[in-house]
């Protein structure tokens, strides 16, 4: 592999990995999927399309064959990537449907749809852990716009810990960096030690969080974000993602 091309692929690495843990549900089957996936990539021609492109067309078809029976899921696989894929990692229709080898009118008719249906399922209630008074407003308005109940809002690691005990959300949307008031990781850490709870971590600089070297969060998304990247996260989080052999 030239040096160019490895040089992209690890600028890929973060996003790769974030598209991977939603597409799975969790750190260690994404990763596993990217490990596969770059194998795949160090065995094929070279073409068009970008390094970080082939890398996310290499875990969509690997994702492809992968047992789905076991989840609760609404939307085909197709339908689930096609939604990460442009809500998540911010690419076009067009680059989507290349990537999953569909043609684009197709993969535009199986948004329109999947959006409908994301919608509609999935509603829960959200503890929301963000130390900014008005970022933590705003949040809450995308929660409600996306049909979700707002269990609480924590400013602080200690605040959160305690809220989360009272009232056992079904979903924690927490930033990392909680001023001086903590660590939003650190606090969904010590949650999970008396509640197993889906939880979607919200950070500006995604690609410095997601390096596969220690224990990292399963669904992340990046500020600022839109109310059907929130549905979407919501959904990949409840449902557990894709099971990995």
């Amino acid at each position: 592999m030239p040096d160019s091309q490895r040089s992209e692929l690890i600028r890929a690495l973060p996003y790769a990995r974030r598209y991977a843990r939603a597409l799975t549900g969790n750190q260690p089957r994404g990763d596993l999927l990217v490990a596969e996936s770059l194998r795949d990539l160090s065995t094929r021609s070279t073409n068009s399309l970008s390094a970080r492109l082939n890398l996310y067309r290499a875990i969509s078809q690997r994702a492809t064959g992968m047992s789905d029976e076991a989840q609760n899921h609404v939307l085909s696989m197709p339908q689930r990537e096609l939604l990460l894929l442009t809500s998540l990692e911010g690419l076009s229709t067009v680059q989507a449907a290349t990537i999953l080898d569909l043609d684009p009118q197709d993969a535009t008719e199986q948004l329109t749809k999947a959006r409908e249906i994301i919608r509609s399922v999935s509603r829960t209630s959200i503890l929301i852990i963000e130390d900014e008074p008005i970022i933590a407003m705003d949040i809450e308005d995308l929660v409600i716009r996306c049909g979700h109940d707002v269990a609480g809002i924590a400013h602080t690691q200690a605040e959160a810990i305690a809220l989360a005990k009272e009232t056992h959300p079904g979903l924690i949307l927490a930033d990392i960096n909680l001023g001086e008031g903590g660590n939003g990781m650190e606090a969904v850490a010590e949650i999970m030690k008396t509640m197993s709870v889906p939880v979607i971590f919200v950070t500006a600089y995604p690609e410095c969080l997601l390096t596969g070297n220690t224990l990292e969060p399963s669904f992340v998304i990046t500020k600022p974000f839109e109310p059907l990247t929130l549905a979407i996260a919501t959904y990949q989080a409840i449902t557990g993602g894709v099971p990995v052999p």
